[in-house]
This record gives C-alpha cells, structure tokens and sequence, in this order.
C-alpha cells in the first residue's frame, strides 16, 4: 500500500508541477537556513571532551585584594604560581595540571625539509598531567614524567603540524628541537587533537589551532622562554617578576580530574579549607570563595558561543516555521483542487484512514525532495560561513550526522505541514463531490 501511495504523489506532482515545485523550494530554504545556523552552533558550543567532560574541573581561587571585591562575583579565572604550585602538590584528583600559553622562536635543523628558516611557534607550558587528563593521541612516544617536571627537563611534545613541518611527519622522538636558545629533546609527538572550542585556555582564542610545542613550565620558566595570555596582578611585591613564586600575580590555569561526585564535593571542600588557611595567613584578603566547573559549565560561565550564533539559530528555525505555516497553505490548496477525485475514492470504499496515509506520504514524499535541496543549500551556507569571519569558522562542516539530521528534520517538517490538509482531506464528503459532479 506504501508503493501505491509514492505512485499516487508522483501522479499528483507531475499534474500539478509549478505548485510542487514551489513546496518544495519552500521547505528547502527553511532546511538550509536552519540547519547552516545549527551546524554552526553545533561546531562552535560541541563538547571538546565528549567521553569525560564531566570529570574535567577549572580550579578558581579568590586572591585578590580586598577593595575590588563585589560580593556575589566570581573569582579570577586563573591561579597565582604560588597557588598552583601548592594544589599540585597535594595532588586530590586522578590527575592534575597547571599551564600557560607562549611562543617560542624555532631553528629549523640543518637537514629540516624545504629549508625552512627560523619561524615563530605557539607553545604551551604545562606538567605531566596534561596529556593523561585531556586523553591526547600520541603518533609516537609519550609525554614526559612528573620527575621530568621535578628536574625541570628540556623534553618537549610536537604537535602532529609541526612535526610534519620540522621532520617531515617522521617519528622524531629522540631528536632535538631548537627553541628560544634552548635544546629541546623530543619525548612524544601527537596525533590529530583539536578541541572545541579550546577549553583550557580561553586567553589565548577560543577557536585556535593546537600548539605545536609542549614544553614542561618549569623548564620554560627556567630558560626563560616567552608567554603569553592574560595576568593580573595587585598590590606590593618584593619579587623581580610576575612569574616568581610568590608574586602577587595570577597567570596560571589550573585543572583536575575526578572522577565521582564524592570525589568532585570533597575536592571543593579541599579548595574552601585551602583558602581559609590562606585567609588566616594574610595572603588571601578575601573570604573563602572556591569554584569549581566542568568543562561544559565552564565554556557556559565564560559565555564562549558568540551570542549572534545563538540569535541566529532562533531565526533560522523561526523562518523554518514561516516555510511550514507557507507549504500548510500550499497543501490545502492541493487539497481543495482534488476534492472530486478524494470523493470519488471515497465512493468506491477507500476509508478516511487511507485518504490520510496518502496525504502524509505525499506531504513526506514533499519533504524527502525539499530534503535533499536543503542539503545543497545548507552545504552552501556552510562554505559561506566558513568564508566569513565568525570566530571559529574554520571548525563549521556537514558531518555525516548532520546530514542525516537534514533529511529526518525536512521529513518531519513537511510531515507536520500535512497534518492538516490530510485531515482535511478525510473530511471530503463523497456525496457532494458526485452530486457537483
């Protein structure tokens, strides 16, 4: 009986071409606004961390002074090396890390392809934890150990980039990287990694590529290799520079992972207990006030998804609706041309609830053609946003989820749009259509 209705839509579209094809034009440009917007929030508001991201913890401590307090605020987002240094010490989660973002000047080898000439790189400057807690890939070897991050080590960690670019996508674990003057031995390389948005380190872009060096801190520290991101410091300190141990400055961000509720709750009562103690030795001017997000609530606390891309969103599917209450019309249109031949069919014994099936698969029929117009369409829209300039663009693509999505979303729409004119068309009275006859 399904066949017989596809046999009938395809009669009545061929009878009826301009007012078909203009449905479907209709749905199509609903579909492709729609999902292009949706698309493009998906990519920019995903889950970096889909597996454990609940797990994952931002550490915010309150260690400012006390004049620019504002009750009810939340604290700084990142840590003062002081602080840092003392959580990962006492290490209460699974794992742990504390980092900053930087850039370094890297000469190339002598035997490095294409003769590349020193170039700038994005580092990152982190401890051993990072690679476990954010369950990167390796291509080759390993990140480093906490004794490495003990002795300060000159080890480093390649990103899969620039890898490729210094040694031709070679496993370069063993050799060196020249960096900011300082000889670098290679420990691991990654293998394609790139959060979104890029989570841990909002400071230095919200949708970035991955650095390309990994360097323990220490040892960036100690080599005086450069940073970057946000710091802010207060009052009087004694110490040369705002990196010093106690150098009233925060700069670090700081992470954890646990891994229960219990463990979450007790961490957070660690944090408080933590900062009374530094309270009461003058330190902290400020009462304890702790937080402690994971990774989804804090991309929300931080407002990370442009606010366009949400209203955009809105609109999409607002204009979505107005394609819908537009192909409702049409169809009742089409409804009312063919009242003689549903009576007809009525009068021959077919019962209401067939005439319905046949106007839904017909209207569904409608959406599957609307359907895959949308898709050329969305996969349009999509290459224009990429094109442009909203941040993170070049992370905006048609997964094959998405498409799916497309053509279950144009099917239902257009499903729903039939609801009423198939009710509609059960309500035809045989009698007065043959009498009109």
């Amino acid at each position: 009986m399904f066949l017989y209705y596809i046999d009938l839509a395809l009669r009545s579209f061929r009878s009826a071409r301009g007012l078909t094809a203009l449905m479907v034009l209709t749905i199509a440009m609903g579909i492709g606004a729609s999902m292009t917007t949706l698309t493009t929030f998906r990519a920019l508001s995903g889950d970096p961390l889909p597996d454990h991201s609940a797990d994952v913890l931002r550490v915010q401590l309150d260690a400012g002074p006390k004049a620019t307090f504002t009750p009810g605020k939340d604290p700084d987002t990142q840590l003062t090396r002081f602080d840092a240094e003392a959580l990962l010490r006492d290490r209460r989660g699974v794992h742990q890390a504390m980092m900053s973002g930087g850039g370094a000047e890297v000469e190339p080898a002598a035997d490095a392809p294409g003769g590349l000439k020193p170039f700038e790189a994005e580092a990152r400057y982190t401890t051993a934890d990072f690679f476990p807690m954010f369950r990167t890939p390796f291509r080759y070897g390993q990140g480093w150990s906490a004794a490495d991050d003990a002795a300060n080590a000159p080890v480093v960690v390649l990103g899969k980039a620039l890898n490729d670019k210094l040694f031709g996508g070679a496993d370069s674990v063993g050799r060196s990287v020249h960096a900011d003057g300082a000889d670098l031995r290679v420990v691991g390389v990654l293998d394609d990694w790139q959060p979104v948005p890029y989570f841990f380190d909002l400071n230095v872009g919200r949708y970035r590529k991955t650095e390309g060096l990994f360097v323990p801190l220490g040892a960036a520290l100690e080599r005086k290799m450069g940073t970057n991101g946000s710091m802010t410091c207060w009052g009087e300190s004694a110490t040369p520079h705002p990196h010093d141990l106690n150098a009233p400055c925060s700069w670090l961000q700081y992470w954890v992972e646990v891994d229960t509720p219990a463990g979450r709750a007790a961490y957070l009562d660690y944090l408080t207990r933590y900062s009374a103690q530094q309270h009461a030795a003058g330190r902290f001017q400020r009462e304890p006030n702790p937080r402690l997000r994971n990774v989804v609530d804090w991309l929300s606390s931080q407002h990370v998804v442009p606010e366009d891309v949400r209203l955009q969103v809105w609109l999409a599917f607002g204009f979505l609706a107005v394609c819908l209450v537009n192909t409702v019309g049409l169809l009742l249109a089409k409804c009312l041309r063919r009242s003689p031949e549903i009576g007809v069919r009525r009068a021959l014994g077919a019962p209401k609830r067939q005439i319905f099936a046949q106007f839904l698969v017909e209207a569904g029929t409608i959406g599957l053609a609307g359907g895959a117009l949308g898709l050329a369409l969305a996969a349009g829209g999509v290459w224009l946003v990429r094109a442009g300039t909203t941040r993170g663009a070049q992370f905006v693509h048609l997964d094959a989820a998405m498409l799916l999505t497309t053509l279950v979303l144009a099917i239902a729409a257009s499903v729903l749009a039939g609801l009423l004119p198939a009710w509609k068309a059960c309500e035809v009275s045989p009698a007065s259509q043959l009498k009109s006859s």
